[in-house]
């Protein structure tokens, strides 16, 4: 695999370098020496950001091969952006990923190919256009002040940020997805989500060895049941609002289902699919994130100060929540600084078609290539002080500095995350709210370790003293 090769000389600039002291996030250290089959096989299955040696984080390209095929993880902004964008047509999904989250997503925007994917992006892109997310954003200033009220309520208890993060985000997406008309109980419906995104995302070592689809997959046999339960509450709900538009079309919530119901060229089963995609991908991503900027504020007293100063002093002279990701910059900084440490989706892998050529670099026709913002938000070419928590990097001024193609928390080209403008405005939105009035102060007995599922996940939690300001 791709830890075992010689390095490509870098065509990427170094960035300055900073004396400031900052809080150097935790991660798995990256091994000096090569797994082996049989290490990087365990490795792979139990935390796959584990396998990457220190080569990674330094050089611009790193060559290997798996099974017999080709790997180059492609760690220049350059060559991310000839690859992903320039000839994208010449880079399909990878297998692997396609193994891992068919079997859950099926025909959903994530891993849709070719026509479908065109078709089903083109019928779903006018569901998130700048007008109707701007729509959605009281819904998530409610929804957010709600829930850190009762948080409130708790004050002085220890609380699993990671799990709380996932209950709001659940809480906002039922409300901004179905406007909480689904067809379960809500507490029901929510553990149905809960198990069902615990069976997402896990590599199974038949996975890595490219066996056949038909022999099962262990780790995730256990996830059938709440997947077919789950999928079966979805359809539901898809026609319970189907009903209830046909009765009465000018009646029904405005929300993400009505809107994808609406939508032309969509069947019952790819809206079905595509909704699953936005739990499973959405959801998810943003509660991780909402927790790691939680955590990293704990750890970092004056970045904290700075976001609680400016909540106090500009929250209140903002009139509609659809301002706030733009006006509050200290609370966007800090939450896509935490998108960059821990990317919401740490890998975009790619097969090339055919054969291909970026400068001095050959690509085979299959080779695989490994886009991993993992790596790339980490790299040592391209970030000053790479492991630490500097939100200032995303303040305005610095920002623009940032190469389009040396940040990817939500990838980039023409698969670029649709709901990326959804995330930022409720990320930014639930953050104000948590913490124009809250603390969060991080209790573990030792730093979090740090694991990739279908997200970069804080394995056993997040355990947090919540409290006042005061």
């Amino acid at each position: 695999m791709p830890d075992a090769v010689s390095p490509i000389p870098s065509q990427a600039p170094t960035p300055p370098r900073s004396q400031t002291p900052r809080f150097r996030a935790p991660a798995p250290v990256p091994h000096a020496e090569p797994l082996g089959f049989f290490g990087f096989i365990r490795t792979a299955t139990r935390n796959p950001i584990e396998i990457w040696g220190t080569r990674a984080f330094k050089e611009p390209y790193v060559r290997g091969r798996w099974l017999g095929v080709p790997n180059i993880v492609v760690n220049d902004p350059a060559g991310i952006r000839y690859c992903l964008v320039e000839n994208a047509k010449n880079y399909g999904m990878q297998p692997l990923r396609q193994r891992i989250l068919r079997p859950l997503l099926r025909d959903g925007l994530l891993t849709a190919e070719g026509e479908l994917w065109r078709r089903t992006r083109k019928a779903i892109a006018p569901v998130f256009t700048p007008r109707h997310i701007a729509g959605f954003t009281e819904q998530m200033r409610v929804r957010s002040d709600r829930f850190a009220e009762t948080l409130m309520a708790r004050e002085g208890t220890v609380v699993d940020a990671s799990h709380e993060m996932t209950l709001l985000t659940f809480d906002i997406l039922q409300e901004t997805l179905f406007s909480g008309d689904i067809a379960s109980e809500p507490n029901s419906f929510a553990r149905s989500t809960r198990d069902f995104l615990g069976s997402m995302g896990r590599v199974d070592p038949l996975d890595l060895l490219n066996a056949p689809a038909f022999l099962p997959r262990v780790r995730r046999l256990k996830g059938r049941k709440s997947m077919a339960f789950f999928r079966s509450l979805i359809a539901e709900t898809i026609a319970k609002r189907r009903a209830a538009i046909a009765r009465n079309p000018d009646g029904t919530p405005n929300d993400l289902l009505t809107l994808l119901i609406k939508a032309d060229g969509l069947t019952s089963e790819e809206i079905e699919d595509n909704i699953i995609t936005f739990i499973g991908a959405g959801h998810e991503t943003t509660a991780r994130s909402l927790a790691w900027t939680l955590y990293l504020l704990s750890q970092a007293a004056d970045e904290r100060a700075l976001v609680e100063q400016e909540l106090d002093e500009v929250l209140p002279t903002l009139t509609h929540p659809s301002q706030w990701a733009d006006k509050l910059v200290h609370t966007k900084a800090a939450f896509e600084e935490a998108m960059r440490l821990y990317p919401p989706a740490p890998s975009l892998n790619r097969t090339a078609l055919k054969a291909d050529r970026f400068g001095a670099i050959e690509i085979e026709a299959g080779a695989t290539l490994l886009v991993m913002p993992w790596l790339i938000h980490r790299h040592e070419m391209l970030w000053d002080r790479p492991d630490h928590f500097m939100p200032s990097r995303f303040l305005p001024g610095n920002r623009e500095s940032i190469d389009r193609y040396q940040y990817l928390p939500f990838g980039v080209g023409p698969r670029v995350c649709i709901g990326a403008s959804f995330a930022i405005q409720e990320g930014v939105i639930a953050l104000a709210l948590l913490l124009r009035a809250l603390r969060f102060d991080f209790v573990g007995h030792r730093a979090p370790e740090v694991v990739q599922r279908i997200t970069i996940q804080p394995d056993g939690g997040l355990p947090m003293r919540v409290s006042r300001r005061k």
